[in-house]
């Protein structure tokens, strides 16, 4: 397939690096990294995914703000919000966590002034980046394509319950984890995991033996499972 690059920036828009699979995209995937990495990350992933056949995709890999990390004695490095600790009964960083979701919206509402119907659009992605795919997606007022989010866990779970956005009350999520994951635990995943079901999101679990990773058995099932939505 085609594959054109470009970076992307634009006032009040998170710089990005942007693939289309091909002319006219249709549909489109905004990828987030993990901390510490940066929108070039996952790129590699577009030519490990089985995609449906003539489908043409936009891709965009926006790259986090720079900030001081706490746990990582305040060095400053790419990351969608701050961790104080790795306890997560800790309290969590809201305002990182929400500025950073304000401006993945602006992203959503960028793809949509493109032609990007809402519904086509997806958020996936990685560690911090998959939290902040649910943060941001279960809160959107747009219905979107569907969410991914890989070793990660739901942040400020506890306000989702009156923040949760109706329009995507529906929209299929991807959960998937490490068995062996040190950085997340399992269990801390899949408390978040539970209590999506529990709110009745249609969601797709699954576990892989693997610690904080991406291994090609969780790549093949992130291919069916999106090219049953695109179709």
């Amino acid at each position: 397939m085609g594959i054109f690059l470009s970076m992307k920036k634009a006032i009040d828009l998170l710089p990005a690096v942007e693939i289309e699979t091909g002319g006219s995209p249709t549909h489109t995937i905004v990828w987030l990294h993990g901390l510490g990495a940066d929108g070039n990350d996952f790129v590699p992933i577009i030519n490990e995914l089985t995609l449906p056949p003539g489908a043409s995709i936009r891709f965009v890999f926006p790259h986090a703000p720079e900030r001081p990390v706490t746990i990582n004695n305040g060095y400053v490095m790419r990351a969608w919000y701050d961790i104080y600790r790795a306890d997560f009964n800790d309290p969590e960083d809201q305002s990182g966590i929400r500025d950073s979701q304000e401006a993945l919206d602006a992203l959503v509402e960028s793809e949509t002034q493109r032609g990007i119907p809402s519904g086509h659009i997806f958020l996936a992605g990685f560690s911090q980046g998959g939290a902040m795919a649910l943060q941001t997606g279960l809160r959107q007022n747009n219905p979107l394509g569907g969410i991914i989010a890989l070793s990660c866990y739901s942040p400020l779970a506890e306000t989702l319950a009156v923040e949760a956005h109706v329009a995507n009350a529906t929209t299929p999520v991807f959960m998937a984890h490490g068995i062996y994951d040190p950085v997340i635990p399992l269990s801390h995943a899949a408390a978040s995991r539970d209590k999506l079901l529990a709110a009745d999101y249609p969601l797709e679990w699954h576990e892989y033996p693997m610690a904080h990773s991406v291994c090609e058995a969780e790549i093949t099932d992130i291919s069916r499972w999106l090219r049953h939505i695109i179709g």
